[in-house]
C-alpha cells in the first residue's frame, strides 16, 4: 500500500515545470503528459513515476512472460517500455539491422516515488519505506526553477537512407504488394547524430513546446533516454476493456485556415489514406479478437480526424472486451507490435520492413506506458520521438509511412520529412 497525499494545485502548468525539473537527480523517470487534449479515455493529466524500488530489464526472449510475472508478483503501478523488436518473443523473427542506440527490449519499473494530476488536483504516492521524505520533497518540488535554456553545439544530422535508396526501396516493397506477398507496410527511416552530448530534459521541453501531443513522454533508464511527442495511443485496458487507436493518414497544418479546413477536408476523402486506415481497423479487429469475448470487438470510430499542432491525423477507435481466462499481459502480447507500425498481413509484413530498413527500431515504434496495481494499463506508440544513448553520445530519430500499391515514393518521402521537421528542429 502507498502512502497517499492529495494537493489542490493552482498553477498546474508550473507545476508540470517544477516537477521535470526535481526529476533530474533520479536515475530511473517516466513522465507522461496529455498536453490538456481531451480524450474520451483519459485518465490523468499530467504522470511522473521516479526512482525505482524493483525493476525488470531483459531481451526478447521469453520477455512477456517474464512480465507477465513481474506485474503479478508487485501488483503496484509499473512504469516502463516496449520495444518493436519484442517482436521476436512473439513471432519466429529476428533484428539484425544496425543498431546505434543498444536500449533494453523490454524496462520496467517500480517507483518509489509517484504522482497523478487530474485538474487541479495532485494525488502524492509514495511507497512506505520512503513515506518520510513526502514532506521534504514537496518543499523542494516547489522551490525548483527551470534551467535557463542553454543553446547546443549544432548536431550534423545525417539520414541512414538517401531520398534515391528511399524511392528504390519503397518501389521494392511495392514489388512485394504487386506479388501479394503484402497489401500494406509501415516503411522506416533514421536520422541520427554520432558524438552527440544534448541535455535531454531541455530537448524534451522544446519537443513537446513544438507539437502538444497528447501522449508525450519522457523517459529515463539511467544513460537511455526518450523524449517523446507521440498523438497515437496502442492500447489501453479498463476493468475488461481493451481500447486501441491506430493512427493511419496525415495531412499537414496550415496557417492560413482555410487552406488547413481545406487539408483536413482532402484527408477526410482521400481513398489511399482511408483504405490505409481501415486495413490497419481489419488488423487491430483480428488482434483483440484472439483474447475477446465473443462478439465483443467493436469499431467506435472509423477514419476519424484529430488535429494537432503538427499535422491533421486520421484516427480509429477499436474497442474489445477481455475475456477472463486471460490476463493484461495477453492482451499486449496478441496485439503487439501495434498493426499501424507494422502493415498486413502483420507478419509478412514484419519480414519484409527488417529486409529492407537498414536500423533496429528498438523502442522506436514500440510503446511506453504504465500497469496500475489493478492490471489495467495504458500505452502509447513511440512516434515523433527523439532517443539518446548518453553514454554512446549517439542521437536518433525514425519517421515512416504506410506503403500500399497506391503509394506514390515520392510522396511518402515528403510525409516522412513532415513528419520528421519537429524533431529536426529541436536538435538543430
Amino acid at each position: 500500500m502507498r502512502t497517499s497525499v492529495i494537493h489542490l494545485i493552482e498553477h498546474p502548468e508550473k507545476l508540470k515545470q517544477q516537477l521535470l525539473a526535481w526529476s533530474r537527480s533520479f536515475r530511473e523517470v517516466v513522465l507522461l503528459d496529455s498536453n490538456a487534449h481531451q480524450n474520451t479515455y483519459s485518465d490523468f493529466d499530467f504522470v511522473l513515476a521516479v526512482d525505482a524500488l524493483t525493476s525488470i530489464q531483459t531481451d526478447h526472449y521469453n520477455a512477456f512472460e517474464q512480465l507477465n510475472q513481474y506485474q503479478k508478483t508487485t501488483q503496484d503501478w509499473l512504469f516502463g517500455y516496449l520495444s518493436y523488436d519484442l517482436k521476436n518473443d512473439v513471432e519466429d523473427l529476428k533484428s539484425q539491422n544496425f543498431d546505434g542506440l543498444q536500449f533494453s527490449e523490454l524496462f520496467f519499473f517500480q517507483p518509489k516515488k509517484l504522482f497523478l494530476l487530474r485538474g487541479n488536483q495532485l494525488e502524492v504516492a509514495y511507497l512506505p519505506m520512503c513515506d518520510d521524505e513526502l514532506e521534504e520533497d514537496w518543499n523542494s518540488i516547489l522551490n525548483q526553477e527551470m534551467a535557463t535554456v542553454q543553446t547546443q553545439t549544432s548536431l550534423s544530422i545525417q539520414a541512414r537512407i538517401s531520398p534515391e535508396a528511399y524511392l528504390e526501396k519503397v518501389q521494392a516493397l511495392q514489388k512485394h504488394i504487386h506479388l501479394g506477398d503484402v497489401y500494406e507496410a509501415n516503411f522506416c527511416m533514421e536520422f541520427y547524430a554520432e558524438n552527440a552530448t544534448i541535455d535531454p530534459w531541455e530537448q524534451y521541453q522544446k519537443l513537446n513546446a513544438i507539437s502538444h501531443p497528447p501522449f508525450a513522454v519522457f523517459l529515463r533508464n539511467y544513460q537511455h533516454y526518450l523524449m517523446s511527442a507521440s498523438p497515437e495511443r496502442y492500447l489501453k485496458k479498463v476493468g475488461n476493456k481493451l481500447i486501441s487507436q491506430p493512427i493511419k493518414g496525415t495531412a499537414p497544418r496550415f496557417e492560413d485556415a482555410t487552406l488547413d479546413e481545406q487539408a483536413k477536408k482532402e484527408l477526410s476523402i482521400n481513398p489511399k489514406e482511408r483504405s490505409e486506415n481501415i486495413m490497419i481497423v481489419d488488423l487491430v479487429r483480428n488482434d483483440l479478437s484472439r483474447t475477446a469475448s465473443k462478439g465483443s470487438v467493436q469499431v467506435e470510430e472509423l477514419c476519424g480526424i484529430h488535429s494537432f499542432t503538427q499535422v491533421h491525423q486520421m484516427i480509429s477507435t477499436i474497442s474489445s472486451e477481455l475475456a477472463s481466462e486471460f490476463s493484461a499481459v495477453d492482451a499486449l502480447q496478441t496485439t503487439f507490435p501495434m498493426g499501424s507500425m507494422t502493415g498486413a498481413p502483420k507478419i509478412s509484413a514484419m519480414q519484409i520492413i527488417e529486409q529492407l530498413e537498414e536500423t533496429k527500431r528498438g523502442l522506436y515504434s514500440g510503446a511506453v506506458g504504465y500497469f496500475t496495481p489493478e492490471g489495467d494499463f495504458d500505452f502509447n506508440v513511440v512516434i515523433r520521438s527523439i532517443l539518446y544513448n548518453e553514454q554512446n553520445q549517439y542521437v536518433s530519430f525514425s519517421v515512416g509511412s504506410a506503403i500500399t500499391a497506391l503509394s506514390v515514393p515520392e510522396r511518402e518521402y515528403q510525409e516522412c520529412l513532415v513528419k520528421a521537421k519537429a524533431m529536426r528542429k529541436v536538435l538543430s
